[in-house]
């Protein structure tokens, strides 16, 4: 399956130009129908299954312009840790449409492949051409701060959080910053050792979701940090507690990779 699909990317791509041509022939309408079609026929099958693949193939082979049909055979092959394949389909949807998909490379490469210094450059490439858009529910400059802290550059992770959130907040108040946001600030603060910092933000992400067990835990462990050994075993205690009960960092795709500093339960949970 791997060689077949490795050929048919090699003889799509030299007619790349071939299919740029003929994707101007299709109205609105007309792409609506061709996706509804092989869409329709795929989705009879589980996502991701073989047969799934078998009737992506097949629109490719008949519509190689369609940059949606590309992505979406990559989709299930990343949820499946088939980066290395993935990014293959994904990289010729990108080709043919940057402006759907540039940002959607970006952040599979930041949560998925961990891919961080070219996340940062799909990002900041997407910045250029479209401004700090929003993909996943999040900035551009907010997933380019997880890179950097997964590159163990915390100083620019915080330069970049810290003043969208302060930007955020002037244009549409407090209530609207999504508690990731100060969670990975105050994981910033904590790696500078910023302690106090550290705290405030990991109080604002627990206030916005009070079952937040990772921002419960850090908090205990930045009170150890300060010497503040019976708060920092009582937050320990409710992280647990919550961690029990399912609660985690609550990203859509959570479910499929681990997020940036995010706990595996596995090793705290009783």
């Amino acid at each position: 399956m791997i060689i077949r699909n490795t050929l048919i990317i090699l003889i799509l791509t030299m007619l790349h130009c071939c299919a740029q041509k003929e994707s101007v022939r299709y109205s609105k309408s007309e792409l609506e129908t061709i996706v509804k079609k092989y869409m329709n026929q795929a989705y009879k099958y589980n996502v991701g299954s073989q047969y799934y693949f078998n009737e992506m193939d097949k629109a490719i082979q008949n519509h190689p312009n369609i940059a949606y049909f590309w992505q979406q055979y990559a989709m299930p092959l990343f949820k499946q840790r088939k980066y290395e394949l993935g990014m293959q389909y994904l990289d010729k949807a990108v080709a043919l449409s940057p402006e759907e998909y540039l940002d959607y490379r970006a952040f599979i490469k930041c949560i998925f492949s961990k891919q961080y210094r070219e996340a940062i450059q799909d990002f900041e490439k997407a910045i250029e051409l479209y401004g700090n858009q929003h993909v996943m529910d999040h900035s551009y400059q907010f997933y380019i701060a997880l890179c950097y802290l997964q590159l163990s550059e915390f100083e620019k992770a915080k330069n970049l959080l810290e003043p969208e959130i302060q930007e955020n907040i002037k244009n549409h108040g407090s209530d609207w910053i999504h508690h990731s946001e100060y969670f990975y600030l105050g994981i910033a603060h904590y790696e500078l050792g910023n302690y106090v910092k550290a705290i405030e933000n990991f109080d604002a992400a627990i206030q916005s979701y009070p079952q937040f067990p990772d921002a419960i835990m850090f908090k205990s462990e930045t009170l150890k940090k300060l010497n503040k050994e019976k708060d920092a075993k009582e937050y320990y205690d409710l992280a647990l507690k919550f961690a029990n009960e399912g609660f985690t960092i609550n990203e859509s795709n959570s479910i499929y990779e681990m997020y940036p500093y995010q706990i595996n339960w596995a090793f705290y949970k009783k």
